[in-house]
């Protein structure tokens, strides 16, 4: 995307003639790019891996309204484990917790995969939720696999015509809030398990339920479920990365809002995109086997461009995909939250990008042709 210091030079006319002549056809340079301001400058390292004044002015117009990209509120970059630039927008800092919205599912499929390490559950059993296991109730062909890709065939509405009657509305915000799993699970088939991807908020809150039954044997008490899942990520997850400014939210039963409501600053969000970087490793311990990485990160079978809890950039063009239209290299993944939160991640150039803020449908499209911009800076070895 051009930049508006550039965009003198991307007229068709100038894009067929040589520089020089170039120059004289758009006034003779006066349009042309003076290069990044101090502000755009003072954000970047003195080492990012690519052109610094280059760097400086794609990440700078994250942050510039004329772009169209919505607002962005905090943006980082990291490059080969070192963060090379952090901007932050007026009223928020490094200490400023952001909401994940749906970059949560993420998290959860992490504490799923750890659980699954443990023994504790197996990844293509039956996904043991107690409603499912009555006589005759097909849902019970439904595995921890199917969740985790969302492919549970459950009717499950993400959004629909009517926001208020989507089941996922109702779940987080309206009538079937204090119980939010109850009524993820309660609901009836509308494919065969393992059939047809939905993308779905209420799939992920549903194995946040089956983590905290584990972990607490199956207690309906609130608190002992609320504080056995807080225990476990931040003694397991987030104290291991030094994630130390992680809040997440629970319902009023004690389960997880895993789809969507975990609070965290901008480092912290990069710190978590690093470890999937690595492969589930942080400064050589290996936080989660590197097989449970490689299932979250390869293809669904009903959906290519997602994998457990978190999107990929294979067939990118589909309009169901979330990364289009960032394509290039492949291998690139994200996870994705409601109005604009990214952390997009591309282990080949060993980069991570975070952007946080507010930003609409169309926006988004901009934001992420931004994002891309900033990802092709990166040379693919």
């Amino acid at each position: 995307m051009f930049s508006p210091r550039v965009r003198a030079l991307a007229s068709p006319v100038c894009l067929t003639l040589p520089l020089a002549l170039c120059l004289a056809a758009c006034g003779g340079g006066a349009e042309t790019d003076p290069g990044a301001t101090e502000t755009e400058l003072s954000v970047i390292g003195d080492n990012p891996g690519v052109g610094r004044e280059r760097l400086a002015m794609e990440f700078g117009d994250l942050f510039e309204d004329e772009q169209g990209l919505g607002e962005t509120r905090a943006a980082l970059i990291m490059h080969a484990g070192e963060i090379v630039g952090e901007r932050y927008a007026d009223g928020y800092d490094a200490d400023t917790r952001f909401i994940s919205w749906s970059m949560a599912k993420t998290v959860t499929a992490v504490m799923i995969g750890m659980l699954v390490a443990d023994g504790a559950l197996e990844l293509d059993a039956p996904a043991p939720v107690p409603e499912w296991q009555r006589p005759g109730d097909a849902r019970a062909e439904i595995t921890l696999r199917d969740l985790l890709q969302m492919r549970s065939g459950l009717d499950h509405t993400e959004g629909g015509e009517v926001p208020y009657e989507s089941s996922e509305v109702r779940m987080l915000f309206l009538d079937q809030r204090d119980d939010m799993a109850k009524f993820a699970e309660e609901q009836p088939l509308e494919a065969e398990p393992g059939e047809k991807f939905e993308y779905s908020s209420n799939t992920t809150v549903i194995l946040a339920d089956i983590a905290a039954d584990v972990l607490t044997r199956d207690s309906q008490d609130p608190e002992e479920r609320r504080k056995a899942v807080d225990t476990y990520l931040r003694t397991r997850l987030f104290g291991p990365l030094g994630m130390t400014s992680m809040v997440p939210e629970y319902d009023a039963a004690g389960t997880l809002i895993g789809g969507s409501a975990i609070h965290g600053t901008l480092r912290d969000w990069a710190r978590f995109g690093e470890f999937l970087r690595n492969h589930g490793s942080y400064r050589g311990t290996q936080l989660v086997p590197r097989q449970w990485i490689d299932f979250m990160l390869e293809p669904s079978p009903r959906a290519p461009f997602y994998g457990g809890q978190i999107w990929l950039n294979t067939q990118a063009s589909d309009p169901q995909n979330q990364l289009y239209p960032i394509d290039n290299p492949q291998g690139i993944f994200a996870a994705i939250g409601h109005m604009g939160q990214y952390i997009v991640v591309s282990p080949k150039q060993k980069l991570t990008i975070v952007r946080l803020g507010h930003s609409d449908a169309e926006e988004r499209r901009a934001l992420l042709r931004q994002i891309n911009d900033l990802v092709e800076l990166y040379p693919t070895p």
